[in-house]
């Protein structure tokens, strides 16, 4: 899951939204290893996530800076009016937790 081809990926940070299939819950996250931290989730290695399994990658945003990458994930947690808008753009259903 590499963005840019030309970049390998540990270029990359991702600000990441999963969706539990079980429950409404939605789940925002950031890591350098997209796929890495979604076996992670779904194995239950994750506190967070390990009550709310199975769970489906919905959206990400890949990031170069990794700052920006976490300026983000905790802008998306911390204000409901930034996460409700592109909720609303993707026409995603749940409550983030």
């Amino acid at each position: 899951m590499n963005v840019n081809p030309a970049l390998p990926k540990k270029y990359w940070h991702y600000v990441y939204l999963l969706k539990s299939k079980e429950t409404p819950y939605i789940y925002i996250g950031c890591t350098s290893n997209l796929v890495k931290r979604l076996k992670e989730h779904n194995e239950g290695k994750v506190y967070s996530t390990k009550k709310i399994l199975p769970v489906e990658l919905i959206y990400y945003e890949a990031y170069r800076v990794k700052a920006y990458a976490y300026k983000r994930e905790q802008a998306l947690k911390k204000y409901g009016s930034g996460l409700a808008k592109l909720k609303q753009r993707l026409e995603i259903k749940g409550r983030a937790g």
